[in-house]
């Protein structure tokens, strides 16, 4: 294994100067500094972590706690993409990511904490996951810098899609399209399904619209056969609404076909809506009307704001991020 002092002897200079160069500081000439560099890599250094760990006291490794009810996991439409975001905004800081074991079924299982601590993780961002676990709430007040999404906790730092001015601007545009019946089937029991409904509710109230009880069902998010159910149960009510808006685009598929089972157009004879913006949905006649959540600032924000935490915990502030969304028109909401 090639050492600092190895290249120190091939470029005729002290330790101390070639642990300079290689950490960019800036008391080393420029050209000196590339030099020795470029010597590093082709007698193929690499820096030991371990080494670097004990001066430092960071091992520059993120847990990742991501637990999905659906068992999409790493597949899930919206988290992947936020997850992939946070994952290279990371590594361009020089970070590592590692996924915490969420199988509690696994043999000689830690705790999320405890493998917090035993991985000596940095910090921790958390993402679809029951906050009620215990082993959740221990780890989130722990002394370990955690950074949630989608998810409001007290003292951390959260990173949050805009919800609430998300399904207004959806209600609201549906609404320019003349729509009065409007339908709503949400998500089940997560700060996001009650802050959309509420949205949902208000922004209803504010335009002047009675939703009848009949037209809020609940089904799962990502949960194809519950839209399913759900959208023929809509369908079959002696006053059908003339929009019918989803969790989420994945789930909307779900209703599409119910739809297309009972013999009526997309969006000719109804008109529907999405929640997300997956890619998925845009390869869809018509194209899904959907809000589209910036996955890539979420991930980013999330990471940045984590190792922030951990490098400049003093002056690092704890906030609520919140990220917007806009409306992708599509083609699936016509004209009323």
């Amino acid at each position: 294994m090639v050492t600092i002092r190895d290249i120190a002897e091939r470029y005729g200079v002290s330790v101390a100067t070639v642990s300079k160069a290689l950490n960019n500081q800036k008391d080393i000439g420029a050209k000196t500094k590339e030099e020795i560099r470029k010597l590093a890599k082709e007698m193929g250094y690499a820096p030991n972590a371990a080494a670097k760990e004990l001066k430092t006291n960071k091992t520059h490794n993120l847990g990742v706690l991501f637990v999905d009810e659906g068992h999409s996991g790493l597949t899930h439409d919206y988290f992947n993409h936020v997850l992939d975001s946070f994952k290279n905004t990371a590594e361009l800081k020089g970070y590592n990511m590692t996924f915490i074991n969420c199988c509690k079924e696994s043999e000689n299982r830690y705790t999320y904490l405890e493998q917090a601590r035993s991985r000596g993780f940095d910090g921790i961002v958390i993402a679809c996951v029951d906050y009620n676990d215990p082993e959740v709430v221990e780890l989130m007040k722990s002394d370990i810098p955690v950074v949630t999404i989608d998810y409001v906790f007290n003292e951390k730092i959260n990173v949050i899609s805009d919800n609430n001015s998300g399904m207004r601007d959806l209600v609201k545009y549906v609404y320019s399209k003349g729509h009065r019946k409007i339908a709503y089937i949400h998500g089940e029991g997560t700060i996001v399904t009650r802050g959309r409904l509420t949205s949902f509710r208000k922004t209803c109230e504010e335009l002047g619209i009675t939703v009848p009880k009949e037209y809020i069902k609940a089904s799962s998010f990502r949960d194809v056969e519950g839209a399913y159910k759900e959208t023929l149960e809509l369908l079959n009510l002696k006053d059908p609404p003339t929009c019918i808006l989803y969790p989420d685009d994945f789930s909307s598929f779900g209703g599409i076909n119910a739809i297309y089972e009972k013999g009526l157009k997309i969006p000719e004879d109804i008109s529907v809506a999405g929640y997300d913006g997956i890619a998925l949905a845009k390869c869809f006649r018509p194209q899904i009307t959907t809000i589209v959540q910036d996955t890539k600032r979420i991930g980013e924000q999330a990471a940045k704001k984590l190792i922030s935490q951990i490098e400049k915990p003093e002056t690092t502030l704890i906030e609520m991020v919140i990220v917007p969304g806009k409306v992708f028109e599509g083609s699936s909401v016509a004209e009323a």
